[in-house]
């Protein structure tokens, strides 16, 4: 196999590699017309029914039916701070239906907060009982007086919603927000005030619709939609498509695991306490393109005039594995790296404990490029022999060609006899290459799934190393870098491949340009390393190739 062969086998493996990643999310299904956001107010017509399963003491056996997107008004809303989030909080299910980020900017507005929840997208966190009379996320709340924002040297803000059960009862609806935290605890207080016992369940759902976020590349394939993690069947996506069409395969009951909507770099879950039964649930709503993923957990029977409590943590915001990890087990799965994890998840720790050390994200990049290359440098360097040794060869090869170029056969043996005599493997270029692809594609994954490196300068005008190069001028670099790479491989015997690898260095620039910032530079380092390497082991290898004919004459 010659260099253009070894070349064509990495860009075959790595076109694949897009093309197979874009086959996975074409055939999720097309988003409908973007729906329109109210100013500061949640598209409640699509906020769908509340599960209402024939509630049943035995654990597994709630099934939530069918939702249907009626119409429900809109309650009164209010926006409480702390020092990482601006929640507003809807007194319609004391649902939180806009979440503001302060540490993370919009994609394609870097003087805005990144907001997660949001009536554009219809993301809700919801949560109600099931139970006669018992209020649900369409029920109307009263707000406790308290205050809006976290206090200096508090560690936490409590957000306390009080409802009227029709039995009697007493609800009360509380939201507990962290410093330096993600995490928000859930907490139903219910008090029975009928006079008979009463065996409610709560459920905690994620709504929103099936739409990628904005400012996504087509590029990077990267997955949005619901997602469930139980012990028994570990980490689960679930396609929208799926859900609408009721055929998405997932454990429907534990007593463990979690529920999320997960979207590039950010993520919101619920996380019911541990060992609690619970029965998780997908749906479509009915005439909107907006869907639920929730999780039923029954709440022990409670006697007349006595107090219960049922409790789920929510974490909503950006995919820090550190955090998620603190949060739940599994939770950290939400930054997918597929079936390269093991591969990944190394890379990802060693790019982390270099940016301990450089203090920036994109010095780290470079140091791990060059740590990488320095580890496959006996292979690389096996790599470059055999294109040298092949690039002398490309001389005497081509006169193998003028003179059998019309028998095939005959001019395949010759080309084996001097591989021969010549001691020059024509694999020993390629196989080098190959094993190192999958360390390849697992850092590609690293850098377009890690949301330390959004809003991450590195210098001068890379002021975000999750998105593109705003001049395009790493991309340049790049296809600067593959031509010189070209330059210093054999050049192809055949005149039309010869026009094609020089084609190649201009298409993969031109797929880079909507690449992050990041995965470019990772190119970029990547390339210079190796032509560097490449121009001095064929240095070498011509000067031992010229002594030799030298001695000879």
């Amino acid at each position: 196999m010659d260099t253009r062969r070894l070349i064509l086998v990495m860009i075959f493996t790595f076109s694949s590699f897009l093309l197979w990643e874009n086959w996975q999310k074409y055939n999720q299904p097309k988003p409908a017309a973007e729906v329109a956001a109210a100013a500061g107010t949640p598209a409640a017509a699509a906020s769908g029914d509340a599960p209402r399963p024939s509630v049943s003491l035995q654990p597994g056996s709630v099934t939530p039916p069918t939702a249907t997107a009626t119409p429900a008004a809109v309650g009164e809303t209010f926006t409480v701070r702390t020092d990482l989030v601006e929640a507003t909080i809807s007194t319609q299910g004391g649902d939180i239906v806009r979440l503001e980020l302060f540490k993370y900017k919009e994609q394609e507005d870097k003087e805005k907060n990144f907001v997660l929840f949001d009536a554009k997208h219809q993301y809700f966190a919801q949560s109600g009982l099931i139970g006669e009379g018992l209020p649900t996320h369409r029920s109307t709340f009263r707000r406790v007086a308290g205050t809006n924002e976290l206090a200096d040297g508090a560690d936490e803000l409590q957000v306390r919603l009080e409802a009227d059960a029709a039995n009697g009862s007493k609800v009360a609806k509380i939201l507990t927000f962290r410093r330096n935290s993600y995490v928000v605890d859930v907490t139903w207080e219910i008090t029975n005030g009928s006079a008979q016992p009463i065996a409610p369940h709560a459920y905690f759902q994620i709504q929103r619709d099936g739409e990628a976020p904005a400012g996504e590349s087509a590029m990077m394939m990267t997955y949005t939609g619901p997602t469930v993690y139980t012990e028994e069947g570990k980490y689960q996506k679930l396609s929208f498509s799926d859900v609408a069409s009721n055929s998405a395969k997932f454990v429907k009951t534990a007593d463990n695991g979690w529920v999320a909507m997960v979207q590039h770099y950010f993520v919101a879950a619920f996380v019911p306490t541990e060992k609690t039964p619970r029965e998780f649930y997908m749906r479509k709503l009915d005439n909107a393109n907006a869907y639920q993923a929730g999780v039923i957990v029954p709440v022990a029977e409670i006697a007349p005039g006595a107090s219960v409590t049922a409790k789920a943590t929510l974490f909503a915001g950006p995919q820090e594995q550190a955090a998620l990890k603190q949060v739940s087990t599994g939770l950290d799965l939400v930054v997918d790296y597929g079936w390269l994890t093991v591969v990944a998840a190394p890379i990802f720790w060693a790019l982390q404990f270099i940016h301990g050390i450089v203090g920036n994200w994109g010095w780290a990049i470079v140091v791990l490029t060059v740590i990488i290359k320095g580890i496959f440098f006996p292979l690389s360097a096996t790599s470059y022999k055999s294109m040298a040794k092949m690039r002398l060869l490309t001389p005497r090869l081509m006169q193998l060609k003028e003179r059998y170029g019309d028998d095939k056969q005959r001019l395949n043996q010759e080309m084996m006899k001097l591989y021969q005599t010549e001691k020059v493997n024509p694999l020993g270029g390629c196989l080098p290459i190959l094993i190192q692809i999958p360390v390849f594609i697992a850092l590609y994954w690293v850098l377009l799934g890690a949301v330390e490196m959004r809003d991450a300068p590195w210098i001068l005008w890379i002021k975000d190393m999750a998105s593109p190069d705003p001049y395009y001028i790493l991309p340049v670099i790049m296809i600067a870098s593959m031509i010189i790479q070209m330059r210093l491989n054999p050049t192809p015997p055949d005149p039309i491949q010869a026009k094609v690898m020089m084609a190649m260095p201009f298409v993969f620039g031109i797929m880079f340009l909507w690449f992050p910032a990041g995965l470019v530079l990772y190119w970029v380092v990547n390339n210079v390393l190796s032509i560097a390497q490449q121009w001095q082991i064929t240095r070498m290898i011509e000067a031992g190739s010229k002594a030799a004919n030298d001695a000879k004459a």
